[in-house]
């Protein structure tokens, strides 16, 4: 229900703005501020997610908890969406959003409200892996396989057809 709410409160609070905005400097000044907007708002997006991207591969390399530097990049990405978004307001969140302390303050408060159940890297030992083919052992050199003991007076005797005579 808070999501439709938010559907349509937002395009009513950028209508008001605009209509604010718009009688106080006019409609060319007020268009070229949504485009200002944008257009800054791209540079500083590329830029910030750029360095995401560089802390989301430190984290890797380093086998840290990628959590922190996924979850900037989400907000940076969001942000991107809220700029290009023509308004006042999604502008205002949208530059908020680009703000690594806001963004810091947004995850210590999703935090409070997200609780992680289990986290690991590397190869586990505790857990079956997603490959089925690879043993519970998680031993790279073990190989799971089923088989079935063949009766040799069944067998037809002669070559088996996968080579050449």
């Amino acid at each position: 229900m808070w999501l439709f709410a938010l559907f349509v409160a937002i395009p009513i609070i950028e209508i008001a703005l605009f209509i604010q905005v718009g009688g106080l400097i006019g409609l060319w000044p007020t268009l070229l501020i949504v485009i200002v907007t944008a257009i800054l708002g791209t540079a500083l997006v590329r830029q910030q997610g750029a360095l995401a991207m560089s802390q989301l591969r430190q984290s890797f390399a380093e086998l840290n908890d990628p959590s922190e530097p996924l979850a900037h990049g989400a907000m940076i990405l969001l942000s991107g969406a809220l700029l290009l978004t023509p308004g006042f307001f999604t502008d205002t969140l949208g530059f908020l959003l680009l703000i690594p302390g806001f963004r810091a303050l947004v995850l210590k408060e999703l935090r409070k409200r997200v609780k992680v159940q289990s986290f690991t890297m590397g190869q586990q030992t505790t857990r079956q892996s997603a490959d089925p083919f690879r043993s519970p052992s998680q031993n790279p050199n073990i190989i799971d396989g089923e088989w079935e003991e063949v009766d040799e007076n069944t067998t037809k005797q002669g070559p088996s057809g996968w080579t050449r005579h």
